[in-house]
């Protein structure tokens, strides 16, 4: 279970329209409370008109940085970001778990490897703080980057992303895509097929890329990975992360399930038994409990809910995050797990 720390704001800086990042004081005896691995991300929790809200943003540097910081862009109806975007200020405290996440960068400058990263709009976050590290940590690796956004006005850290080309010319590649501009040097449209091959098979065909990193809107992740794999490239070298998955009406329709099911759920080393119904949601069961199981999106999309489930079956309505590996491991993600049979087990310290 994640524990909620008290961290004051100590900069704010705007990163791109509608976009800012937030870096965060963090008290010495809490440093190893926070230290991350690149990709990783934290939840933040706020109370709004009265309503708790729970979001997952990335960390956007590099684990050696010393830095605590996210990035936030604010979208349409989007409570928590457009209340950061234009209400936050430098000293305000906000509730931040520790970092969390399974889209992850561990360098190794024992060996050569090469990384490409495809990103779209707030995407970026995670990946540049994996391309920082890969810079700082890998000094002979390579890097290639493929960024879609609108135009350069709507490119979060345009500025820094130039100032890490120029300072790794020999090692850092940027291909610009914009869909609302024509740039120089840059691809007009989004980040496509076509867009794939010329970077991968013309561009940088001379570049044997161990491993890549995707993070975006779940139609760009499925483009980028189908043409991947297309050209021969294995999914354990795929990695991705969705920042917006399909919305539920556009899923295939889940079974209407009516039974009733005895749960029994641990959290913290508390273990608690409770009848549900088949039609909840695990993790809707358990907070209707007052359990205290972690969460964030509800979504499918982050990994805060990850249980492990020790008897029993359940059905996922979707899964954005686990590998069929950790499937076949036990691990569920409970916002979208309903049961199937009268008992289940679920564990949410063994993960």
């Amino acid at each position: 279970m994640s524990t909620f720390h008290k961290l004051s704001i100590k900069n704010i800086k705007k990163e791109a329209n509608n976009a800012i990042s937030i870096a965060f004081n963090v008290p010495e005896n809490l440093k190893d409370t926070y230290a991350f691995i690149a990709g990783q991300y934290v939840t933040i929790k706020a109370n709004l008109n009265g309503k708790e809200v729970r979001r997952d943003y990335s960390l956007c540097e590099s684990p050696k940085s010393g830095e605590l910081k996210i990035a936030i862009k604010a979208v349409q109806d989007g409570a928590f970001s457009s209340y950061a975007n234009y209400k936050l200020r430098v000293g305000d405290v906000l509730e931040v778990a520790p970092p969390k996440g399974h889209f992850i960068f561990e360098p190794n400058d024992s060996k050569t490897k090469n990384i490409a990263a495809f990103a779209a709009g707030s995407g970026i976050t995670p990946i540049l703080s994996i391309i920082k590290c890969a810079l700082e940590e890998e000094i002979y690796s390579k890097v290639i980057l493929v960024y879609g956004n609108k135009s350069t006005e709507d490119t979060m850290f345009l500025a820094e992303l130039l100032e890490l080309q120029h300072e790794h010319k020999d090692r850092f590649s940027i291909q610009f895509v914009f869909s609302q501009q024509d740039k120089d040097d840059s691809i007009f449209g989004r980040i496509e097929k076509s867009t794939v091959n010329y970077v991968m098979l013309n561009k940088h065909k001379h570049i044997e890329v161990d491993a890549f990193y995707l993070c975006g809107p779940e139609a760009m992740i499925h483009v980028v990975k189908d043409v991947l794999t297309d050209n021969g490239i294995d999914n354990e070298r795929i990695h991705y992360e969705l920042f917006k998955a399909a919305k539920p009406a556009d899923l295939e329709e889940v079974v209407n399930l009516k039974g009733k099911t005895q749960a029994t759920i641990t959290v913290d080393d508390e273990t608690t038994t409770i009848e549900m119904s088949q039609s909840q949601s695990i993790l809707e069961a358990a907070l209707d409990e007052d359990i205290d199981a972690p969460y964030s999106c509800q979504g499918g999309i982050c990994c805060s809910c990850i249980a492990r489930l020790k008897e029993g079956e359940v059905t996922m309505r979707q899964n954005n995050v686990l590998t069929e590996k950790e499937v076949a491991s036990g691990l569920i993600l409970t916002c979208q797990s309903h049961p199937t049979t009268p008992n289940i087990v679920v564990d949410y310290d063994d993960v």
